[in-house]
């Protein structure tokens, strides 16, 4: 007897995916036997006028809890193309483990009248039983899902009990050797220095200056940040623990930071913001100390005023701390420190880019490096504006003294003496580090 030709030629689409990466490098892994599986059963309705499509809905290493997987993409823009007229999975959990996001795709299969099969249950969602049939099954789908979660979490819980290490990104200061941390010397180092720092400074802001002018890197590779020092000041792994939701455990790894350092670093940060930062402005180095004068000769010298619970820096004319008389309509008695200094530097970064102090440069740089190129130096002078933002309080004072030779103030205004044989210095700082790079 002689078959009668199908009807109509419908398009299969197969969609396989696996939660996990593990044996997707194998040459024959679970997506190619989910595949074969699939591929065998729509052969099996070649009567019917099925023909396997042969693009490949592939989604290796991906959740069935969410949708955003490549595959399941590529496949729903097919389907809302019309390229698409039946769905072919080994088993539905395979599409989705979750009953509402299935819900959403059964709605575009329906609107796009794509039909969904399961190789190992078989139903037909274009009828009420087999909805009812594909729901029951999603309701054990999803509860398989959240008893597992539930089961991993607890698993995880009573590992982090017993001081385990659980995964995750890997702290500052640690390798993970055999699943467990091991202290990287190197870095175990530059983070007790952080911490100690941090003792001395009383301020994150000082010490990411500090940091970022040495040039030092988190694990990553990309510059220290407040955000970071502050990430690593509060983890207890440092001292030892593991923590899981809040609570503190005896960890199994060596601690890089011992109790005294962690409780000094702690007791600083338990003061407010605020108060920190007016703290680090009473430290601030006066950075024209010493350097600073009226226009008759008298030294003004660095004093705070406090009200409140801010700090006001000045420079003081030394007549009015004495309690002379400042003679003449001229004379100054308190000059606000930031407003001067921030006018010092600027005047600097004019005078540097003057041609007259860029030969003097070259000049002085070459009195102790003969071999200095001058094009090195004139590239030197140009970022010295960089350079300067960059540095942190106690440098941006000795730059100003390396540089300085007196700051005289009048009614006029301001005037800076530069200390030509200082700006060699400074070049040479700033020469030979690139020069070294370079090598």
């Amino acid at each position: 007897m002689k078959e009668t030709a199908p009807t109509s030629r419908l398009r299969c689409a197969v969609y396989t995916r696996k939660s996990s990466e593990e044996g997707l490098d194998m040459e024959f892994n679970s997506l190619d036997a989910q595949r074969e599986s699939c591929e065998a059963y729509v052969a099996s309705q070649r009567a019917e006028g099925w023909v396997c499509m042969r693009e490949r809905y592939d989604d290796g290493g991906y959740s069935g809890g969410t949708l955003d997987r490549p595959g399941l993409k590529a496949l729903l823009e097919d389907v809302e193309a019309g390229l698409v007229d039946v769905i072919v999975v080994y088993k539905i959990d395979r599409l989705s483990r979750s009953l509402m996001d299935f819900a959403k795709l059964v709605e575009v299969f329906d609107r796009n009248n794509v039909t969904f099969v399961s190789v190992t249950q078989a139903f037909n969602t274009t009828t009420s039983m087999g909805r009812l049939t594909l729901n029951i099954l999603l309701s054990f789908a999803q509860f398989e899902r959240e008893v597992t979660g539930e089961r991993i979490r607890d698993k995880f819980a009573a590992s982090r009990a017993k001081g385990m290490w659980m995964g995750g990104f890997v702290p500052m200061g640690y390798d993970v050797v055999d699943r467990k941390l091991v202290i990287n010397e190197a870095e175990a180092a530059t983070v007790r220095h952080m911490f100690q720092r941090f003792v001395e400074l009383g301020s994150a802001t000082l010490l990411t200056r500090e940091l970022v002018a040495k040039g030092t890197l988190n694990k990553r590779g990309k510059p220290i940040d407040k955000g970071f020092l502050y990430k690593l000041f509060r983890n207890r792994l440092y001292i030892g623990e593991a923590v899981h939701k809040g609570t503190s455990y005896p960890g199994e790894h060596r601690a890089i930071i011992d109790q005294p350092l962690w409780d000094a670093v702690h007791a600083i940060l338990q003061e407010s913001p605020r108060q920190r930062a007016a703290n680090t402005r009473t430290q601030t180095p006066a950075m024209l100390k010493g350097l600073i004068f009226t226009d008759r000769g008298i030294a003004m010298t660095p004093t705070v005023t406090k009200k409140g619970s801010r700090h006001y820096r000045y420079y003081t004319s030394m007549d009015a701390i004495r309690n002379r008389a400042c003679e003449g309509r001229d004379g100054f008695v308190r000059l606000n420190a930031g407003m001067v200094e921030t006018a010092v530097v600027q005047h600097i970064r004019s005078l540097l880019r003057t041609p007259e102090i860029t030969v003097r440069a070259v000049e002085n740089a070459r009195r102790t490096d003969p071999d200095m190129d001058e094009q090195d130096v004139v590239s030197a002078l140009a970022g010295f504006d960089s350079l300067w933002e960059s540095l942190f309080p106690a440098e941006q004072a000795r730059i100003a003294r390396l540089l300085i030779e007196r700051v005289t103030v009048s009614a006029d205004g301001l005037a800076v003496d530069l200390r030509t044989e200082g700006l060699g210095s400074v070049i040479r700082e700033m020469v030979t580090p690139k020069q070294e790079l370079a090598a």
